[in-house]
């Protein structure tokens, strides 16, 4: 069960108590690279790296040290829709991260020398991502299906754009969007919680919400994304000196509040999930050791989603495997499942959702992220028992109509 509750000035908090003795917390903020415009392109990361550069209290050293110092571990991450900080400690110091947390989201100063050597650091994180195709072709096939959108954007921003920041425009945009109605405090660990809506008062309940009178006693409404991307379809070979060929086949997916989330995702664990006996990995590594690694993801957004397939494959055989990926994705939408294979495929997602909830650190980001986009998180019964609906007829309606061999995009790295 998970406890909820909200604070005067809109922060939302959601606490999964567990008998550990490691505690897990972080702050969801709903804001990522889609909301950033022109020479702002870059900014969230940007600032998502420099949070720990200086508050008007600390030091760079001191930020680190105040967890690192107790054993813990503090990090950060920025995504298209969402920016999360968070850390791991006992949880005798669980307020140690919390008020940690408020610093830094409501107190950095970006101190301009600190600044100048994060450039450095992020320059050379594009450099790196430049140089390793496997990842850089999901960033590039975004831009080619999002054109002129800015989910379009690569999350790291653009050289340019990262030389020109300066502490000004960085604490401009925390502003504008690092607000308490858009924020999450997520914690998985031994707490009551009693003390950590204390906590959280303490540390966080003085910071006014941007958007809504103070004493109106109910969190403001999220971030509103009013530019609905449009999917481009696209067939590209770009030649590039690999020793494999990298490709990415796929297509438009349900939302984050479709009513066929669930149902997709299913399909896509079918098609390409971890598990070794995925469809995709029998029938291209597996039968033909064409690739040593080939999956497909699903990424809902807040007003579209986004399915692909990812394989690495050896340069001359890439055409017979992109026919093979393209042949198993079409034989799901023509022949439905058997309600024996349907069965195995719910158990296997169930245990694999269960063991992922075993980790406080991904159970923590998990309801985090979802507590942020639903204003709710349902327990894994309760998700094991919305997969349990799914029928074989379902998944086949949701194939037929996204995949589609003229609604494919297809973008390949190779000679």
């Amino acid at each position: 069960m998970y406890e909820y509750h909200t604070l005067p000035n809109g922060i939302k908090i959601i606490l999964s108590h567990t008998p550990a003795r490691v505690t897990y917390s972080g702050v969801y903020i709903n804001v990522g690279s889609r909301d950033e415009r022109g020479a702002e392109e870059g900014t969230a990361h940007f600032i998502e790296h420099s949070l720990f550069k200086g508050t008007e209290h600390r030091k760079a050293y001191h930020i680190l040290n105040r967890i690192d110092g107790v054993g813990g571990e503090l990090n950060a991450f920025t995504t298209k829709e969402e920016t999360c900080v968070y850390a791991s400690s006992l949880s005798e110091h669980l307020e140690r991260c919390l008020e940690l947390f408020a610093d830094i989201l409501f107190h950095s100063t970006f101190p301009l020398n600190e600044i100048e050597k994060e450039k450095d650091v992020v320059l050379e994180e594009i450099n790196s991502y430049n140089d390793t195709p496997s990842e850089l072709i999901y960033d590039q096939y975004e831009e080619l299906a999002y054109e002129h959108h800015p989910l379009a954007h690569n999350i790291l921003g653009t050289k340019r754009n990262v030389k020109r920041f300066t502490p000004e425009g960085l604490r401009s945009f925390m502003r504008s969007h690092y607000t308490p109605e858009r924020m999450v405090i997520t914690v998985s660990g031994d707490v009551k919680m009693e003390r950590l809506v204390r906590l959280c008062e303490k540390h966080f309940g003085a910071f006014p919400p941007k958007n809504c009178r103070q004493d109106a006693g109910a969190p403001c409404p999220p971030n509103t994304r009013i530019e609905k991307p449009t999917f481009r379809v696209f067939d590209r070979h770009i030649n590039r000196h690999t020793h494999q060929a990298h490709m990415l086949i796929g297509c438009e997916a349900p939302d984050i509040y479709h009513a066929d989330k669930t149902a997709f995702s299913l399909l896509n664990n079918i098609l390409g999930g971890p598990a070794m006996n995925s469809r995709l990995n029998v029938a291209v590594r597996e039968h033909y050791g064409f690739c040593y690694n080939i999956e497909s993801q699903y990424i809902p957004f807040s007003d579209t989603g986004l399915f692909y397939v990812y394989a690495g494959v050896d340069l001359d055989a890439q055409d017979k495997a992109r026919k093979l990926i393209s042949d198993e994705l079409m034989k799901i939408a023509e022949n439905a499942l058997s309600e024996q294979q349907l069965r195995q495929a719910q158990r296997q997602m169930i245990g694999q959702m269960a063991i992922n909830d075993d980790y406080g650190l991904n159970e923590m980001q998990s309801i985090g992220k979802a507590y942020l986009c639903y204003d709710h998180v349902n327990t894994l019964e309760e998700m094991s028992a919305d997969l349990l609906s799914v029928t074989t007829s379902d998944l086949l309606r949701v194939a037929q109509e996204r995949f589609h061999p003229e609604k494919f995009s297809t973008l390949v790295y190779g000679n």
